[in-house]
């Protein structure tokens, strides 16, 4: 009832504002578990998503979302649980790696639509980045559940990371049909199929987005961003100038 809510409003203000546009709704079962691997290009991927589909998504979330104090914790808490995101305690000696595969694994049981970003983040500058091996291909071989490519189109535009107000423009979602990796099941052990069954849901996503992909984990690329900047502010200061500045 909540998440109905909570799609009837937000959902459907987000498609009456910013009408986005989507091809391929037809490869999303009327029932039935399946996994939605999408690129991440925006915080506001995980609300446009479901607000187009019929069916219910559940994505999965730090656990910090749902246990912060305060009468402010309470309504975030109560706002992720409504539009249907999963607490990972990323605790645990394997962290939010086995907990996000557990939640899925829960997901999928239930006959549910499971969503997962396989890059693991977002990407830092609108290109696609290599999918993490662990998630995304365990769930599916221990389930047998079929994997839907999914591509977030210019949402990195409407929202970019920092900004709070977001940009008026359409977003696109295109929706590509569903892998079979059932051929695999049960060899979720073997790393080399995870890496096989990941990099095929990759190129599908780049495909659908027509994003130029790079072959390394965006994590690294943000630590390669953040070490140029730092670098960049070095040289500035030793040469007598204000960081950010130009002379």
């Amino acid at each position: 009832m909540i998440y109905g809510a909570m799609k009837f409003s937000i959902g459907g203000s987000l498609k009456l504002v910013f009408r986005p546009w989507v091809e391929g709704l037809e490869n999303i079962p009327a029932q039935g578990p399946a996994i939605l691997a999408s690129n991440h290009l925006s915080f506001s991927d995980s609300f446009f998503l479901p607000a187009v589909l019929d069916r219910k998504v559940t994505f999965i979330a730090k656990s910090e979302y749902f246990t912060a104090p305060g009468v402010k914790g309470k309504l975030t808490a109560a706002f992720f649980k409504g539009v249907g995101q999963l607490p990972v305690d990323r605790s645990g000696a394997r962290g939010a790696g086995e907990a996000a595969i557990k939640a899925g694994i829960e997901v999928i049981e239930s006959g549910g639509l499971f969503g997962i970003y396989p890059e693991g983040t977002r990407s830092p500058d609108g290109r696609l980045y290599r999918g993490k091996p662990g998630g995304l291909a365990r769930v599916a071989l221990a389930t047998g559940a079929p994997v839907i490519p999914v591509a977030m189109i210019d949402t990195e535009k409407i929202q970019p990371p920092g900004q709070v107000i977001p940009k008026l423009m359409r977003p696109g979602i295109r929706i590509g049909k569903p892998l079979d990796f059932s051929r695999y099941h049960g060899m979720e052990g073997d790393r080399f199929i995870l890496r096989s069954v990941t990099d095929e849901v990759m190129y599908e996503i780049m495909k659908l987005s027509g994003q130029e992909y790079v072959d390394i984990y965006a994590t690294a690329a943000k630590r390669q961003i953040a070490d140029e900047a730092k670098r960049r502010a070095e040289e500035e200061k030793h040469a007598g100038r204000k960081p950010g500045t130009e002379g």
